[in-house]
């Protein structure tokens, strides 16, 4: 039985590409042996064994392609400590009907309230529920824009962006955009208007994005596109960072 095992694990298993069955194999065989079940039960189990490794491995692909923060499981994220999202509200958003619908969402808000935290657990809870979800800066959003034509790590980006359910873009309009710049960022969104939904994360109203953009006809149309559909969340309270600020020194009594 032994020199069976080994055989499956070092030859059938590596030709089969069933690497979580190859370790975990002797350990299903001996637990099976000592309850003493079909081996209709036992072949059910070592398929199941091979396709849970392969959905968490799939799982943890997606989760680095979203390029999602460190920070970015929505339990983490505390109702209490903000103004502007009641629990009932985030569990409407966990059910993800808006992402269905292709609407946008923009969270606003000061520094430290925990939008990206929002946004990206959003993100991370929409690809745990198959959709494909990225989690992008928007500094990193422009900078793929600008070399997608000659460098193909960017363009490999932008086809994934392209084909995306849902885009999370933190941080819009923190620094100010040449009108080149601005202007391709408005084929982007346009080109994904009403197929991709997008969460937004600012600090800043719409209104104000004109001064970042610097053209208020280009800023007309991209609000025109993200604000169609959409759901404006605005958050309020004390910064989390400030609040919880962390100090080298011994507190005193």
């Amino acid at each position: 039985m032994v020199c069976q095992i080994s055989l499956i694990k070092n030859i059938h298993c590596k030709q089969l590409h069933l690497s979580a069955l190859g370790r975990q194999v002797q350990h299903l065989a001996d637990t099976a042996a000592a309850e003493g079940i079909s081996y209709l039960e036992f072949a059910g189990r070592l398929l199941e064994t091979e396709i849970v490794h392969r959905n968490q491995a799939d799982m943890l692909r997606k989760i680095k392609f979203a390029r999602l923060p460190a920070m970015h499981e929505l339990q983490a994220y505390d109702c209490a400590q903000v103004e502007g999202m009641p629990p009932a509200k985030l569990q409407q958003l966990k059910e993800l009907t808006w992402l269905d619908q292709n609407f946008n969402l923009v969270i606003m808000g000061p520094n430290g309230v925990g939008k990206s935290l929002l946004a990206a657990g959003l993100c991370h809870h929409a690809l745990q529920s198959g959709y494909r979800a990225y989690f992008r800066t928007m500094d990193q959003i422009m900078t793929t824009l600008k070399t997608k034509d000659i460098s193909r790590s960017a363009m490999a980006d932008y086809k994934k962006l392209y084909k995306a359910h849902l885009i999370v873009i933190d941080d819009i309009m923190m620094i100010a955009i040449a009108r080149q710049d601005a202007n391709s960022f408005f084929h982007f969104i346009n080109a994904l208007h009403e197929r991709t939904s997008f969460i937004i994360t600012t600090n800043k109203s719409p209104k104000e994005w004109a001064e970042t953009i610097g053209d208020e006809v280009i800023t007309t149309a991209l609000l025109d596109r993200l604000l169609y559909r959409c759901e404006i969340i605005k958050l309020s309270g004390e910064s989390y960072r400030m609040k919880h600020r962390k100090t080298i020194f011994e507190k005193t009594k």
